[in-house]
């Protein structure tokens, strides 16, 4: 990520900062509304990344369950972030995070390496940071969504930074 200020990430038990981004389908979204409807987990990505590239199809089998909603904040402009979604047929909605803006979501919440992933809780607190690829945490997501995450063939390391 290529933010020009640097904040601490946020940790477990923070609250989470309110934003409002650009949907990738059009309009705009902001965490309080996301936080409204219950938990949700938001994943700040950039489409280059490859452990992005690994980590958001195995996301994207919890979200298809339909009890965790997932959400994705693209580093990246709309025309990457669709081919993104695209190429590693991921299908859960996308908030652009734009680099114009000076990542204000990206900068608020401390990223420093993607994937980073939060999840975010109805009253707006931080229950889980996920950094890099833990596949014990996509399971325990995929457990929380009541999802088996992985599949016999799957062949994933348990650990890779972002």
């Amino acid at each position: 990520m290529a933010s020009r200020r640097q904040s601490k990430l946020l940790t477990a038990g923070s609250p989470a900062p309110d934003f409002r981004l650009t949907r990738l389908e059009g309009g705009e979204t902001a965490l309080a509304e996301i936080a409204a409807r219950g938990p949700a987990l938001l994943v700040f990505f950039k489409n280059t990344c490859p452990v992005c590239q690994m980590t958001l199809p195995f996301l994207d089998r919890i979200h298809r369950a339909g009890s965790l909603p997932i959400y994705g904040v693209s580093q990246d402009d709309a025309q990457d972030t669709r081919e993104f979604m695209r190429q590693f047929g991921v299908t859960f909605p996308m908030l652009l995070d734009r680099e114009e803006a000076d990542y204000p979501a990206s900068n608020a919440y401390g990223i420093s390496s993607v994937p980073t992933a939060f999840l975010v809780e109805r009253d707006g607190t931080v229950s889980r940071v996920i950094e890099g690829w833990q596949k014990a945490e996509v399971e325990g997501l995929g457990a929380l969504a009541g999802v088996a995450v992985f599949r016999a063939n799957d062949n994933v390391p348990a650990w890779k930074a972002g």
